[in-house]
Formats: C-alpha cells, sequence, structure tokens
C-alpha cells in the first residue's frame, strides 16, 4: 500500500510541475523517481504527458492562453528530453509516428508547433515539416518515415487547397490507405474534411492528441 501511495505522490507531483510550469521542480520529481527505482518511462506517460493533455483540454476550453501553453510546452519538452536521456535507446516504445506541418503559401506554425508537442508528449515520433511545406513533401516524408499519420494546418482559405493536393497524392500513388490523414487551421472545417477524403477533422491540440491516442489504441498497424 505504502508503495503505491509513493507511485501516486510521484505522478502527483509530476503532474503539478507541469501545469505550474514550474521546470525545477519537475527535474527534482524526475531525480527522486530514479532514487525510488520508479520507471521513468511511467512517469513520463502518466504524469508529465497527463498534466500536458489537461492543459491542452484548458486551452481548447479557454481556461488557458497561448503564451502560456507555450511556455509549457517548452518545459514539457526539456523534461522528455532529459527522461530520454537516461533511458536506454530501446527502453522507450515509440507508439507511432507522424509528419506534421503548415502548408505551402502559409506561414502561420504556432498552432501547429503546439499541436507537435502535445502529439509528441503520447509517445508518438513526430517529425514537424515545418511550414510553406508543399503537398509533395508530405507525401514524400511520409513514405520516408513509414508515418503513420500525416496532419496538415491550413490558416487561410487560399492555401486549403494544398490539403486537398495531399490526398489527391496518396491516391495517385495507391498507398492513401496507409496513413491517417489530419487536417486542421482557422478555415477547415469537418465538412472539407469529408469533402477531400481525410480520415479526420481536429479542431485544435486537445482534439488531435484525443484523436491519436484513439486510433494508437485501437489499431494494430501502429507501433
Amino acid at each position: 500500500m505504502s508503495e503505491e501511495m509513493d507511485k501516486q505522490a510521484l505522478l502527483d507531483e509530476a503532474f503539478d510541475s507541469i501545469i505550474e510550469a514550474d521546470e525545477l521542480r519537475a527535474m527534482e520529481v524526475i531525480t527522486k523517481a530514479e532514487a525510488s527505482g520508479f520507471s521513468l518511462e511511467e512517469l513520463l506517460r502518466d504524469g508529465f504527458s497527463t498534466a500536458m493533455r489537461e492543459l491542452g483540454d484548458r486551452f481548447a476550453s479557454g481556461e488557458v492562453f497561448l503564451p502560456e501553453l507555450i511556455f509549457t510546452s517548452e518545459v514539457m519538452k526539456n523534461v522528455a528530453a532529459t527522461i530520454d536521456s537516461k533511458l536506454d535507446t530501446g527502453e522507450v516504445k515509440k507508439k507511432g509516428v507522424m509528419v506534421i506541418g503548415t502548408v505551402a503559401g502559409d506561414v502561420h506554425d504556432i498552432g501547429k508547433g503546439i499541436v507537435a508537442s502535445l502529439v509528441k508528449t503520447s509517445g508518438v515520433q513526430v517529425y514537424d515539416l515545418g511550414r510553406e511545406v508543399p503537398a509533395e513533401e508530405f507525401v514524400a516524408k511520409a513514405i520516408e518515415y513509414n508515418a503513420d499519420f500525416i496532419g496538415s494546418s491550413a490558416l487561410l482559405t487560399t492555401t486549403m487547397t494544398e490539403q486537398k493536393r495531399i490526398e489527391e497524392l496518396l491516391e495517385a500513388e495507391g498507398i492513401k490507405s496507409e496513413f491517417k490523414t489530419i487536417v486542421g487551421g482557422a478555415p477547415v472545417t469537418q465538412r472539407w474534411a469529408d469533402k477531400i477524403g481525410a480520415n479526420q477533422y481536429c479542431e485544435d491540440a486537445s482534439d488531435t492528441v484525443n484523436y491519436v491516442v484513439k486510433i494508437l489504441n485501437t489499431e494494430t498497424k501502429m507501433i
């Protein structure tokens, strides 16, 4: 019972450190976990990452604002890097691979960056292609990295057609079924996703994480 309580106390402290964006406290939790022999992978998954998803939900509901989320994402990035450096390369099994980017003609990438950071905390290997990414590059990189998910963001109505081109290229190559395509961005809607044949429309980072986690938990293709 005492061991379970200690375990829960570590997870709670990890959760709180991210909610409060307290990097020093987060690093202290990692040190405590190491000293007690607690799994750092479990600490990352069930403590730190759970808090990041909670913040994503709060951002979606307007309880947390963008600057706070960006700052906390940086703390989370450092926490994840620290834990990764302490684990054997084969110890953490990546559950899936995503390529993500903002489409050609579009320079907006703050939202896309937040999505990439949050998805990464779910154990997914994320390749952020940046902004102004041509449809051809999305497809080429998805093939190169053996991706499971292709995420594209369009913040302008004039660039949304690039998302359609991604779907068309995948169809032309005969590989549409090999990927789950996710579209997002201010002017993008579920109706647009349905029209172009995308697998999923996600309104925000929290939405994306929830979809990715659901797929990872239900499909055996993901690794």
